[in-house]
């Protein structure tokens, strides 16, 4: 038998490898996923054995329905459908916002309201914030003044100098007596143990989100927390794309320009997304919040009317809600669609609606990045750009530096701003959040912006895209197949 197993381990092993994905490729099949996603699975797991099953056993799980997100549903649905029943427009109003100025993007609003539980909230002010350098000298302003607590929640936090700078300002607030909560992704935070050591001494609350065993080798990891969220004392509220790291904040003799897009918000919409934050706080933390003190949902008198929804999708969410909102904007557009991405590989319904926009007379135009930082991500982009051209979209790469702002503009009442990226995992397995906002005078905003940041960018030729070389175009069809995966 020992000689037998000598002789022929080999075989015995790739047996079965190819058992253990006969299996997983049945598991894909029941599971009806997206034609394509199936077919790169079945790819993989059959011609790359032993890396095909690691792949699928890393980036192939299903956990939208798994019971590991269950606990974030645990957060008082009470007092969390009380708050929803306050904010939420009922019909006369939503009508009376409709004959205003929505039109036909109230059902957009109402989408979101019925699948996302994200009332429609009018009392808002907002702050469109270009760049980190500018984003976090309002934010430490806050936290400088606040009361009672801190609630942070970010995909990457370093202890580098604008991080220390963040991460010591809450050790002072926590020293002083306030409630001060951070949750960091696992994989995108980098803080040392001297910090986290420092952290809890001073008295802040610190959780990472589903800690991994090698959070620096697993860089693409499926189910991460993207969020970017700040909320002082419940009454102002930080999302948007800047995460918390040097790259983001451009200074004198930086080599990379870092082009990033952020809000800040006053209002009835930073309720919502405290609830956000909270539900993920239970989770990190593995305990219930059973009061849900009023400091958390101050009343505040109504400084402006700008109407907003904070859409959140992951694998906790029925829907992919922010998707969702894309498409719908998409094909309601009357004028124009103007998008801003770092990563552009969508699904085939986001192309689909683009072209199908496009063609029918809108102007949409796309502005990504002229250099990625992952090369795979870049080809990947490149190789669905060929079915933009052939609708006459116009797409533009920015030269200046890298744009890593997620932002969308739509017909002067409609724009986005998020933690989002047009792509598969953006909108099926990280979780993000998303502020959307129903403004004439914020999208005009928005659309002059994208405008400016056109200034700096080149509009790619499509004649001159397709006479690319083959070689190139080699690398986007290899690359494209892992799309799904990226």
């Amino acid at each position: 038998m020992i000689e037998f197993l000598k002789n022929n381990w080999f075989v015995i092993i790739i047996s079965i490898n190819y058992l253990l994905a006969i299996s997983a490729v049945i598991t894909i099949l029941f599971r009806n996923l997206n034609p394509t996603k199936t077919l790169t699975y079945i790819i993989v797991l059959v011609f790359f054995p032993f890396l095909g099953l690691l792949v699928y056993y890393l980036f192939g799980q299903e956990y939208r329905k798994n019971k590991i997100f269950n606990r974030k549903n645990v957060l008082n649905q009470k007092i969390i459908k009380s708050l929803n029943e306050d904010l939420e427009q009922n019909n006369k109003q939503l009508k009376e916002l409709q004959d205003d100025f929505l039109e036909d993007k109230i059902r957009l609003a109402q989408l979101l309201q019925k699948s996302d539980k994200a009332p429609l909230t009018r009392c808002n002010s907002v702050e469109i914030i270009k760049n980190g350098e500018n984003k976090f000298k309002r934010l430490f302003e806050d936290i400088k003044k606040a009361k009672h607590h801190l609630h942070i929640e970010y995909y990457i936090v370093k202890d580098d100098d604008i991080g220390t700078q963040l991460l010591n300002l809450l050790c002072e607030k926590a020293k002083e007596g306030l409630e001060v909560r951070l949750s960091v992704d696992d994989v995108g935070a980098s803080i040392s143990r001297k910090m986290k050591h420092q952290l809890k001494s001073a008295g802040v609350e610190f959780y990472s989100f589903m800690p991994v065993l090698f959070p620096k080798f697993t860089g693409r990891m499926n189910y991460r927390n993207h969020r970017k969220i700040a909320i002082i004392d419940g009454a102002i509220g930080y999302v948007g794309g800047i995460n918390v790291a040097d790259d983001y904040v451009n200074k004198p003799g930086k080599k990379l320009y870092w082009r990033d897009t952020h809000i800040r918000l006053e209002g009835e919409a930073v309720i919502t997304l405290q609830v956000q934050f909270l539900t993920n706080w239970q989770f990190v933390s593995d305990s219930k919040i059973e009061d849900l003190s009023k400091e958390y949902f101050p009343n505040k008198k109504c400084k402006d009317t700008v109407a907003v929804q904070i859409a959140a999708s992951g694998p906790d969410t029925d829907w992919s809600n922010i998707m969702d909102v894309i498409f719908f904007a998409i094909t309601t557009a009357d004028d124009y669609v103007y998008l801003t991405t770092p990563y552009f590989i969508p699904n085939d319904e986001i192309i689909m609606a683009l072209q199908i926009a496009s063609r029918s007379g809108i102007d949409v135009r796309l502005l990504i990045p002229d250099e990625s930082d992952s090369i795979i991500a870049k080809h990947a982009t490149n190789s669905y750009l060929q079915r933009l051209f052939n609708a006459n979209i116009k797409v533009y790469r920015y030269t200046k530096g890298f744009i890593h702002a997620k932002t969308m503009v739509v017909d002067n009442v409609f724009s986005t701003i998020g933690t989002s990226n047009l792509d598969y995992r953006s909108f099926n397995i990280n979780f993000e959040i998303n502020a959307v906002i129903y403004d004439k005078d914020k999208s005009k905003e928005l659309k002059s912006i994208f405008m400016e940041d056109l200034k700096d960018a080149i509009e790619m030729d499509p004649e001159e895209w397709k006479n690319r070389s083959k070689i190139q175009k080699l690398k986007e069809a290899y690359c494209k197949l892992w799309a799904p995966l990226l």
